[in-house]
């Protein structure tokens, strides 16, 4: 059983490698990640914000070589798609903070990101030639994330925070068309990721936000990346509370729009897409592929009852 992190602890010894001390898991944030050296280190703020009806993805991000950030929208009715995404080859910036909970901005020709925390969550400003929104994402007072180190070796290893069931407002103006962001119905999601990886990867993620028999649940399930490292990214959410799930959960999927399903102990999944997010990237040493579904998940977790809980369950297959 992976061991629960309660104090402040450094994820890097001070030649760079992974610090036992870290590996585990954690309630809130208690990781700094002053990663040294340069060539392997990720840093990134991803964000997803969803709504009945369409879907905002903002990520600003640094991987040594390159930032990369991007601003997408998809609208899940007409299947229209924006997708603005700003590479800046060498880049000194962003200068992504080691603690989660600190503001991240990106400035790139015709994209604006700013994330910038607030004392009841976090306010989102994203800004493109044909995107404009202005986002307030709520944190409830003792609401619970999920931190967690994946160490591959003490060379090569990941700290992420998966943060979901965060209730969104604001404004969100696509191509001039203002879009309704309706109360209680709308969820942000965030992943914070830092670490040194391995340049071959292959991940599942699955997140779900919304409200079933009177809870209001947060799905949060990983796959392939995190096998035979004794970590896993698996937990549920009720009402703001984690339960840390410890097992690797067995996902199955063929298609990417039939339905998906993730079981195990206490998980019996079954997610079914309404709309599939694909993206590829073959630049040199970079090659990258996501299946990024868009639906509903049923069933059952950890006892409770799962319906019509929205969210998403993706592949990506990363070579950085």
């Amino acid at each position: 059983m992976e061991r629960e992190i309660t104090q402040p602890v450094d994820l890097c010894l001070a030649n760079g490698r992974l610090n036992p001390a870290a590996v585990g898991w954690s309630r809130s944030p208690m990781h700094m990640t002053k990663l040294r050296g340069w060539g392997r280190a990720k840093r990134w703020e991803y964000w997803n914000v969803q709504a009945p009806d369409w879907t905002l993805g903002v990520t600003v991000s640094n991987i040594d070589y390159l930032a990369l950030h991007q601003v997408y929208f998809a609208d899940f009715v007409t299947g229209e798609e924006i997708d603005q995404t700003a590479i800046v080859p060498l880049a000194r910036t962003p200068q992504l903070a080691p603690f989660s909970g600190t503001p991240a901005r990106a400035r790139a020709k015709d994209l604006q990101i700013d994330l910038i925390p607030t004392t009841s969550g976090l306010h989102m400003t994203a800004r493109t030639t044909r995107i404009e929104a202005d986002l307030k994402v709520d944190r409830p007072a003792g609401h619970e994330s999920m931190g967690v180190v994946i160490p591959w070796s003490d060379k090569r290893f990941q700290y992420t925070v998966k943060d979901n069931t965060l209730p969104v407002t604001g404004t969100l103006v696509v191509d001039g068309r203002s879009r309704e962001v309706p109360a209680g119905q709308t969820w942000g999601v965030l992943d914070h990721g830092r670490g040194k990886w391995p340049y071959n990867n292959v991940w599942n993620w699955g997140s779900g936000s919304g409200v079933s028999d009177g809870q209001t649940i947060g799905l949060q399930f990983g796959g392939k990346w995190t096998v035979g490292t004794g970590c896993t990214e698996n937990a549920v959410c009720v009402d703001g509370r984690v339960t840390k799930i410890h097992e690797e959960l067995e996902w199955g999927y063929g298609a990417w729009m039939d339905p998906w399903t993730i079981r195990g102990t206490g998980v019996d999944l079954t997610f079914t897409p309404r709309f599939e997010r694909a993206s590829k990237t073959n630049v040199g040493v970079i090659f990258t592929e996501t299946h990024q579904c868009f639906g509903v998940w049923e069933g059952t977790a950890l006892g409770l009852a799962v319906e019509g809980v929205r969210g998403f369950a993706e592949e990506a297959r990363m070579r950085w």
